[in-house]
């Protein structure tokens, strides 16, 4: 490691340092930052699609079993998030970055060598499912490090275009992974391929398509980054977020944006084809992902300009219609879902859409007020006090990166809850609708806590 990736001091909130030097320093580890988290939300979900097709190759388990793999992913990048929240500042951006995306090739050779025998046990699948959670865990110290790089002014926007074009990765594993697993693409170096009723299939592809990738992200982490000496921080520092309010109201908001995004994406595919029966949703859900990812800098963005609190209020009125919506697109009966009869498939789709597009201006909005709150609380107590001042706006900044990866580790929990609520839902009813139904309630309850901490006239906390 050479002196020059270590930045001794840096101060985004000075006019001239950013226009002389900060803004393409940020920037380029902005767009370094973006492809590795990319590959970190593929790998989180590879689940969600390899599921689908391991009947077809052979794999005799049960649908609880097949959904406890797409929720297992997220359970252990939830918590691993808790960790990796506070390991920038112990670690450095770069180093951490380095190491954090290197991880992802355990659970993507795993998989690539685990799916060509059917007589893999189930136990180790779950180990496979929980070594994809590493790339779950990545979002944490990702968004923490861009943090750092950014003027609180811009990281509305920073934060956005990370998380937002990292979610792609989501889109992208659901639409590559089916064209990849349709051809021989590493010859005679993946192994043979599996026979199917709809001719060969070489699913081992759905892991080994990604090393390359990671690789390369790898190196150029490694190469191509910084690490910033002056944002140092043990963990006494850091823990200090757990004693503040704004953190665990903010943790509840972003469970139902984040939480929401990733537990949807997770359980779209086997939730459309178990009540929808219909042999082309597996080639459209990965849109509702795409709009998410997307759209979230645009939540960004609006929180900028017009207020986080504000945005996120609206935020949550939609996505509790888009539910409803979605409960009412159901087939009523558990016979009509399981011969793919009744309900409405397109209104389904279009709710779901909605419901992926709120999400994402939702996580958008919700991590700008994350942003704001700390600093921003922190600069007040030192009103009066201009030698403070700088002092205060740094320390809130560390503040608010330990909040940002440890509410993104809560979030993510509904990656988990989300799945395994829609499970057993249909275990128990054959239906998803008790399930939709409890997060109508949830986005309630989110409506309510938005408006009287921050957003209502006089608010405790306007943002």
């Amino acid at each position: 490691m050479t002196a020059m990736t270590i930045i001794q001091d840096w101060n985004p909130e000075d006019r001239g340092f950013w226009d002389r030097s900060g803004h393409a320093v940020a920037r380029r580890n902005l767009w370094l930052s973006i492809p590795a988290l990319a590959l970190a939300f593929a790998v989180w979900m590879l689940w969600s699609v390899v599921v689908v097709h391991l009947p077809a190759a052979g794999f005799r388990y049960s649908t609880n079993q097949l959904f406890w793999l797409t929720a297992l992913p997220a359970l252990c990048g939830a918590t691993l998030r808790i960790f990796y929240a506070f390991a920038v500042p112990m670690i450095g951006g770069r180093r951490f970055t380095t190491l954090a995306t290197a991880s992802l090739l355990l659970p993507a050779v795993g998989i690539g060598l685990a799916v060509q025998d059917p007589n893999t046990p189930f136990e180790w699948m779950v180990v496979l499912a929980l070594l994809c959670g590493l790339g779950g865990g990545n979002f944490a110290s990702s968004m923490a490090n861009i943090s750092y790089f950014f003027p609180s002014s811009r990281q509305g926007t920073a934060l956005g275009l990370n998380a937002g074009l990292g979610h792609l990765g989501v889109a992208l594993v659901q639409m590559l992974v089916p064209l990849a697993i349709s051809a021989g693409v590493f010859g005679v170096f993946a192994g043979p391929a599996q026979p199917t009723a709809q001719g060969p299939m070489w699913l081992q592809n759905a892991g080994f398509i990604w090393v390359p990738l990671i690789l390369a992200s790898t190196a150029a982490a490694w190469f191509g980054m910084d690490d910033l000496a002056d944002k140092h921080a043990g963990m006494a520092e850091q823990a200090v977020i757990f004693t503040r309010k704004h953190n665990w109201l903010m943790c509840w908001l972003y469970l139902g944006t984040f939480g929401s995004f990733i537990g949807f994406s997770a359980s779209l595919p086997m939730l459309a084809q178990s009540q929808f029966q219909r042999s082309d949703a597996l080639h459209l859900v990965w849109l509702g992902p795409l709009i998410g990812a997307v759209l979230r800098p645009l939540g960004g963005w609006m929180a900028d300009h017009w207020g986080g609190a504000r945005v996120t209020f609206w935020i949550f009125v939609t996505m509790a219609l888009a539910a409803a919506a979605a409960l009412w697109s159901l087939p009523a009966t558990d016979m009509a879902a399981q011969s793919g009869q009744g309900g409405h498939f397109l209104g389904f789709l279009v709710a779901f859409g909605v419901l992926f597009a709120a999400s994402g201006i939702g996580n958008g909005s919700t991590f700008r007020m994350i942003s704001s709150l700390f600093v921003a609380e922190r600069v007040r107590r030192a009103e009066g006090l201009p030698s403070a001042q700088a002092l205060a706006a740094k320390e809130g900044a560390v503040e608010a990166a330990a909040a940002l990866g440890f509410a993104s580790a809560i979030g993510a929990y509904g990656g988990f809850f989300i799945p395994k609520s829609v499970g057993s839902s249909l275990a128990m009813t054959g239906s998803a609708s008790a399930a939709l139904a409890m997060f109508i309630v949830f986005y309630l309850s989110c409506i309510a806590l938005t408006w009287w901490a921050y957003s209502r006239r006089n608010a405790p906390y306007p943002c």
